[in-house]
């Protein structure tokens, strides 16, 4: 499923939320909770690590603090309906 790009090791905080920002470092922002004031939260980076990013790819930070990838799934997996439209004929 997942393949480990780089080691970090990163102890994860509850009420964050950790990322991959655009210069390819493990970041975290404060989640939105009930009360607090809409807006943009500020944004701290946790590791420098500089991943390359690869198009294809869904980049995240695993449960043990690692960044890690796994491919997108692409495209649609149906086909059944149309078959199954195709074959019921209308009684007059």
């Amino acid at each position: 499923m997942a393949e480990v790009v780089e080691k970090t090791n990163v102890k994860k905080q509850a009420g964050y939320l950790y990322f991959l920002d655009k210069n390819g470092n493990v970041a975290r922002a404060a989640m939105s909770r009930a009360g607090r004031k809409k807006g943009v939260t500020k944004k701290e980076v946790v590791a420098k690590v500089g991943v390359k990013k690869q198009a294809g790819y869904l980049y995240f930070i695993d449960s043990k603090g690692n960044v890690a990838r796994a491919k997108m799934a692409r495209g649609r997996k149906g086909g059944k309906k149309k078959a199954a439209k195709k074959g019921a004929k209308r009684k007059r």
